[in-house]
């Protein structure tokens, strides 16, 4: 069983700060938003989209599966009250000389193999394609 520990601490009005590990970030904290830094659902986004790129990256060795390039770019909705999202959609873009079917296991494979992916996919639809470049 894997355990993970992320720590936020409160800077100001305008921002926290997220840490793990050796590394951290300033989150979007304030009432009236900021530009340079990520509110907390594109921090989820974040890591949904960083979560189907890490298990390409999972499977690309098993699948013996070659790949230039992979991008991932979502969409979600979310609706006032109460907050909450109510649905997210997703494209990843690879750039691969693959056959059509190999493409589609390897999203296959992705969306299998996500634990965030997975974790989320309980509490909102979530809806993807993969596409080539």
């Amino acid at each position: 069983m894997l355990e993970y520990h992320v720590r936020a601490h409160r800077l100001d009005s305008h921002g926290s700060l997220v840490s793990a590990k050796e590394a951290s970030l300033i989150a979007d904290t304030d009432l009236a938003g900021r530009p340079d830094a990520l509110n907390p659902v594109e921090l989820l986004l974040g890591a949904l989209s960083a979560c189907l790129i890490k298990g390409a990256e999972r499977v690309l060795p098993m699948l013996d599966f070659k790949l230039r390039d992979i991008e991932v770019r979502l969409h979600a909705l979310r609706q006032d009250s109460p907050p909450k999202l109510l649905s997210i959609d997703y494209v990843i873009t690879v750039d691969t000389d693959e056959a059509d079917h190999r493409i589609e296991l390897l999203h296959t494979n992705i969306r299998r193999y996500g634990t965030i992916s997975n974790t989320l996919a309980l509490a909102v639809p979530i809806d993807g394609r993969i596409v080539r470049k």
